[in-house]
C-alpha cells in the first residue's frame, strides 16, 4: 500500500505541479484570509466563496474588525454561499477567539486551531499546509472518495482516513496530495462517474473502471418497424 502511495503522490505531481499555494483553489492573501474563506466554503463552491471574499475582506480586512462586525451585515454579505447565518456566527467567533485568545494572530498548533468557531481539523489542515508550511492532509469528500477507490484506506470517516493517509504520505507531501487529488477527484475521478481512459492512476487503480458512466442504449425510432 506504502509503494501504491508513493506512486500515486509522485504520478498526480507531475499532472498537477505547483504548490500548495499554486493549487489552492481559494484567493487570500494570509492564514487569515484562508481560515475565513475555508470556514464560507463548506457546502459551496471555491469560486462562490471567491466572489464574496472580497468585499467582506475590503470591510473587515483583520480579525478585530471581523470580530466587531454587526451580525447582520455579515449574513447578508455572505448570504450567497448558503448557510449564511451560522456561517456568519462561526466567523465572527473565530475572530473574537483570535483576538481574544491569540492577539488577533492565527495560531499554527493544530490543538490550537481546532478549538476556534468553526474550525475542524480540515479546515485547520488547509490553512497549516497552504500558508504556514506546515503538515496538513485535509481530507473533503472528494480526497477521501479516492483514496477509497485508490485502496489506500477502507475508512469513510474523514479524521481516520486522515491518519491512515498519514501513516503513508511524508509529510512534506501531504498537503499538496490532498489538494491534486481534489483537482484529480473533481476532473477525472468524478463521484458519479469516472474517465479512467484519461487517467494517470488507471493502471495502479483497484477501481479502474468500476464507476465509468455507462453508454446509454440506442432508442429505437419512435415509428421503426413495419407497418402493419
Amino acid at each position: 500500500m506504502r509503494e501504491r502511495a508513493n506512486e500515486v503522490t509522485a504520478r498526480l505531481a507531475k499532472e498537477y505541479p505547483g504548490s500548495a499555494k499554486d493549487l489552492c483553489a481559494l484567493d487570500h492573501d494570509g492564514p487569515f484570509q484562508l481560515l475565513v474563506a475555508t470556514i464560507l466554503s463548506a457546502q459551496t463552491t471555491d469560486e462562490r466563496v471567491n466572489m464574496v471574499t472580497p468585499g467582506l475582506f475590503a470591510a473587515y480586512p483583520a480579525p478585530e474588525a471581523l470580530a466587531a462586525a454587526p451580525l447582520e451585515d455579515l449574513e447578508e454579505r455572505i448570504r450567497s454561499t448558503g448557510f449564511f447565518r451560522s456561517k456568519a456566527k462561526a466567523l465572527k467567533g473565530m475572530a473574537e477567539a483570535l483576538v481574544t485568545r491569540f492577539g488577533g494572530d492565527v495560531p499554527s498548533a493544530m490543538e490550537d486551531l481546532v478549538t476556534l468557531p468553526g474550525v475542524g481539523r480540515k479546515t485547520a489542515n488547509v490553512v497549516r499546509s497552504v500558508d504556514m508550511d506546515l503538515p496538513g492532509l485535509p481530507v473533503d469528500t472528494h480526497v477521501g472518495r479516492l483514496a477509497r477507490r485508490l485502496g489506500l484506506t477502507k475508512q469513510t470517516d474523514p479524521d481516520k482516513v486522515e491518519l491512515e493517509l498519514d501513516v503513508l504520505v511524508p509529510e512534506p507531501e501531504r498537503g499538496t496530495l490532498s489538494l491534486r487529488l481534489i483537482l484529480h477527484g473533481r476532473r477525472v475521478c468524478k463521484a458519479r462517474f469516472t474517465l479512467c481512459d484519461e487517467c494517470v492512476l488507471v493502471d495502479i487503480c483497484p477501481s479502474a473502471y468500476l464507476f465509468v458512466r455507462p453508454v446509454p442504449a440506442r432508442r429505437r425510432s419512435v415509428g421503426s418497424g413495419h407497418a402493419q
